[in-house]
């Protein structure tokens, strides 16, 4: 049977736009965010989309009519949030490396609020707040020491990460940005990490935020809002299913009819499993010791495999008569590292589509155009009907900003 995105094959879809490709659900898309909105019900938060999963302004605008806020990383990411129709009344500017420029398009703008990572960059929202002649709204990125129990590379909670602020500093820190006049503190937040399946420390990290919320309302220092971030993760292979009622109904036991605003980070689990990358089967190679299934999309197309060592189910889109083979599936760059699956059993042959599940958050939004490869297009489909949301790069694009050399 073919397989299919909402009523249309993805081998109609390569057809009509080509491959590499990145399709989206928009049904999908819908019900993840519903369900945030259904497990959370009675505690009313604030849902605020990770745009770094997946920046496409097609996916943020569908957000925004669904009455999402948005989390940002970037100025650029707060042009696109604009751009889609998104609210900056209803935007968090997270990240540790906020430059000047970027605070005051976020002020000019009218952010819901800065996460603020460190002191030194208290000290310059109040400057370029000073300069502007406003006052800041911020919250201060906590640091729980909560083990997420997740991959390095996406573990935020620790000691040893680069984010937020040390818990046994966040009292000295609140008082030293309550004495800072151009900044207005209105809220906390944390975040541990990305990929959770185990949401308890997830709950943890929350009942240690309570109490320094406690605290600081008896050093005279008000919050409103309590800012969770997200994490929560998806099913990529054999995970367990994240419970998000279980963690929805564990937040609201420890929230205990709090007055602040809940606020939520979701990402990946809003996004990833609405996506996925169709590639063409360009050769079946038979190396010495195995087989390599070569395709025309590469890591330039889907980081995660080489960054992360991050498992994608990868099937082929229409039944075939190819015999199952034991193999690695990789792309033309020229990278040992290049690869979208490793000793993974596949029934392929030349000219075959592919598959590649769960390719919705951090795929496109990492792409590059190394090996000066043009990035993919990206289709969101509806039902019958499919958009192309982004048009396949050319050649003479990438070439474009590049001048003669002196």
């Amino acid at each position: 049977m073919s397989l299919k995105c909402e009523q249309l094959t993805y081998t109609e879809l390569a057809a009509q736009f080509g491959t590499p490709l990145y399709v989206y659900s928009r049904a999908a898309l819908d019900e993840a965010f519903k369900a945030y909105q259904t497990a959370f019900a009675t505690l009313n938060p604030l849902i605020c989309y990770a745009v770094k999963a997946n920046s496409n302004l097609s996916v943020i605008r569908r957000f925004a009519e669904l009455g999402s806020g948005f989390d940002i990383v970037s100025g650029g990411e707060l042009a696109r949030v604009l751009a889609a129709g998104g609210d900056a009344g209803k935007t968090i500017f997270s990240g540790v490396g906020k430059s000047e420029a970027e605070i005051e398009f976020a002020l000019k703008s009218g952010v819901k609020c800065f996460n603020v990572e460190s002191l030194p960059e208290l000290d310059r929202i109040n400057q370029v707040a000073a300069a502007l002649g406003k006052q800041a709204p911020i919250s201060l990125r906590i640091n729980p020491d909560v083990d997420a129990k997740t991959h390095p590379y996406i573990s935020t909670g620790l000691k040893a990460n680069k984010f937020g602020i040390a818990m046994s500093e966040a009292e000295a820190a609140y008082r030293y940005a309550a004495s800072l006049p151009h900044l207005n503190i209105t809220g906390i937040d944390c975040h541990i990490g990305s990929q959770l399946i185990d949401l308890a420390p997830l709950t943890e990290a929350c009942e240690r935020i309570l109490l320094l919320v406690d605290k600081l309302e008896a050093a005279g220092i008000a919050l409103q809002h309590i800012d969770l971030g997200g994490g929560v993760g998806i099913v990529y292979h054999n995970e367990q299913k994240p419970d998000l009622q279980a963690y929805a109904d564990a937040v609201a036991k420890v929230m205990d009819k709090r007055p602040q605003q809940l606020v939520l980070e979701p990402g990946r689990s809003l996004v990833g499993n609405a996506g996925a990358l169709l590639t063409r089967v360009e050769f079946i190679k038979q190396g010495e010791e195995k087989h390599f299934v070569i395709v025309d999309a590469a890591m330039n197309d889907l980081m995660r495999p080489a960054l992360y060592q991050a498992y994608h189910h990868i099937e082929n889109a229409e039944p075939t008569d190819a015999a199952p083979i034991l193999a690695d599936i990789v792309g033309p760059v020229c990278e040992t590292g290049d690869f979208l699956a490793q000793n993974r059993k596949i029934a392929a042959k030349p000219g075959d589509l592919l598959v590649v599940r769960s390719a919705g958050a951090y795929a496109s939004s990492m792409a590059s155009n190394y090996n000066t490869r043009a990035r993919a297009a990206e289709v969101l489909v509806s039902g019958s009907k499919a958009k192309l949301v982004r048009r396949r790069e050319t050649i003479e694009e990438m070439l474009a900003n590049e001048t003669e050399c002196l």
